[in-house]
């Protein structure tokens, strides 16, 4: 873990600096997200409502599915965010030589502070299991977070009701509401 007297570590990419975030910065999700089949295990249960959104396969809208959460997540918070890219030896992180942080059973990921501009852009390659996109999204004050563990075809968003619903109303999203204590596996997928 980095001395918190020293500077941060960064990372060049598109002209400029881009921090990369420490332990520290996710223990607020490590700490509250036990394994499991509730949705609490990818998202801390401190939100007012949660929901999963079906992840489609490739070639079916996945692009577009990605594009629209983030444009929905933006319109309620503009950034800054973090954003969480799994390192799964095989997928796009981003800066692959940056410091991971642990999450889900100390999976490897790298946490840089970006934006949607950086969520829609960096992790594009459509043969990855993984892309478009990453594979944890929360803003700098935490109102929400959106997960996709590392192997689920769904992704798990837990903010405030508002926003929820919002993804809820989307007729393009496969969407459904879950509580804290539900099993997030939605209808006829598996969880493994």
């Amino acid at each position: 873990m980095r001395d918190p007297g020293s500077a941060p570590v960064t990372r060049r990419r598109d002209g400029r600096e881009w921090r990369i975030g420490t332990d520290s910065d996710v223990a607020w999700i490590r700490e509250a997200t036990p394994i499991g089949r509730a949705i609490t295990s990818a998202v801390p249960p401190v939100f007012e409502a949660y929901a999963t959104v079906v992840v489609p396969d490739k070639g079916h809208g996945r692009e577009e599915d990605v594009a629209l959460l983030l444009r929905l997540l933006a319109a309620r918070s503009p950034g800054p965010w973090w954003l969480g890219y799994l390192d799964t030896g095989a997928d796009d992180v981003v800066f692959p030589d940056a410091p991971r942080v642990g999450l889900d059973s100390s999976w490897p990921y790298v946490l840089v502070h970006a934006g949607p501009a950086q969520a829609a852009a960096w992790r594009r390659d459509l043969w990855s299991w993984r892309a478009p996109g990453p594979d944890l999204v929360f803003p700098a004050d935490r109102s929400w977070l959106l997960s996709w563990l590392w192997d689920d075809d769904w992704r798990c968003l837990g903010g405030p009701a508002e926003l929820v619903d919002r993804v809820l109303a989307e007729s393009a999203l496969e969407a459904r509401r879950v509580t804290p204590d539900e099993d997030a596996t939605p209808p006829g997928h598996v969880a493994r």
